[in-house]
């Protein structure tokens, strides 16, 4: 397995990605050619519909994808100097879980319902951090001081219980408290707050900023959610049908969305204040095309209320100033 480079600022690289899935309708392209970047200590959101493909390009990156239907069919994963498309199963096994962690969705099915909670936050903590615990009683502390930390009461009590023993929230709590519990060098968080009420929702962002102000671990936020975008990103990438349609600094989306797309998003959601009370929403027309029929040239030609005949065709990426970038035949 290659060197780890101390010295590179660059911690994930991802070069022209392609996942795909091969069904009896044809091949569904989950992830067409996307290619992005993020330094140590910093916090990329993933932002777009559902169905866009932002979780498949989490899966990705660790080789999660279900194979079949699922495969890389193309690119490059570049951590931290190691290609991760070239590990062996058992090199990728001490990188997944450990230096690369991932909060899943649905914690439901991520848990698994015969062991309890403590054993399987112990049982990460063994396998990968032996210097911090070097047998289960030492294990199951830490995980007991892990769930401490994302406030479940009684922690002692807690990690002898299983996860239908727990509420929604609590298990979405226990699926951050095993993922932080490696202290990885990368966070993938998936829709991490989906499932809790709006004060647990800020407890756990303070969670995921203070690890990453301490540890200086970088991490990726799959979410909707534009508020927490807001309040937690440094850059943002605005997938679309498979493709990154924009790229840029969280400041600059906000306050110049680029893509037809991006402004969409934006315009979508509710002000707060007097002067939002009797203003409709601004809804995008249309819906997500399907992975398996694209439309020809631009993924967002049937939505789009500024296309041209140039849009028929599918448009470059084009870098832009301060590394910002936008997908869109206007920019060209």
């Amino acid at each position: 397995m290659a060197n780890a480079n101390p010295e590179n600022k660059n911690l994930l690289t991802i070069k022209d990605l392609h996942t795909h899935f091969f069904t009896h309708e044809g091949i569904v392209k989950a992830v067409d050619g996307v290619s992005l970047e993020i330094d140590k200590g910093k916090t990329l959101s993933i932002v777009g519909e559902s169905g866009c493909g932002k979780t498949m390009l989490s899966l990705s990156i660790l080789r999660l994808i279900p194979e079949p239907p699922g495969r890389i069919v193309g690119g490059e994963i570049i951590f931290d100097g190691i290609d991760i498309l070239k590990l062996s199963k058992k090199e990728l096994r001490s990188i997944r879980g450990n230096r690369i962690s991932m909060i899943f969705q649905e914690p439901m099915t991520s848990l698994n319902p015969v062991f309890t909670i403590g054993s399987q936050i112990a049982e990460a903590i063994l396998l990968h951090q032996k210097s911090r615990a070097s047998n289960k009683k030492q294990a199951l502390q830490i995980a007991a001081k892990m769930l401490d930390l994302v406030g479940i009461a009684r922690p002692e009590k807690r990690i002898h219980e299983y996860p239908h023993q727990m509420s929604g929230g609590m298990r979405q709590r226990v699926m951050i408290a095993m993922a932080l519990s490696c202290r990885p060098d990368l966070l993938i968080a998936d829709e991490p707050t989906t499932a809790l009420d709006v004060t647990t929702q800020a407890q756990v962002l303070d969670l995921i900023q203070g690890l990453k102000d301490e540890l200086n671990t970088s991490v990726i936020f799959v979410t909707h959610d534009l508020g927490i975008v807001g309040q937690t990103c440094d850059d943002v990438a605005v997938m679309y049908a498979g493709k990154v349609v924009e790229f840029a600094a969280a400041k600059d989306i906000f306050d110049n969305p680029l893509h037809p797309y991006t402004k969409g998003l934006m315009n979508s959601v509710p002000e707060p204040g007097d002067s939002a009370k009797n203003k409709r929403l601004t809804a995008i027309p249309g819906t997500v095309p399907g992975l398996k029929d694209m439309p020809q040239g631009c993924r967002f030609i049937t939505r789009c209320n500024a296309k041209f005949d140039k849009c028929e065709e599918m448009p470059p990426e084009t870098t832009l100033g301060n590394g910002r970038k936008v997908m869109c035949w206007w920019y060209v």
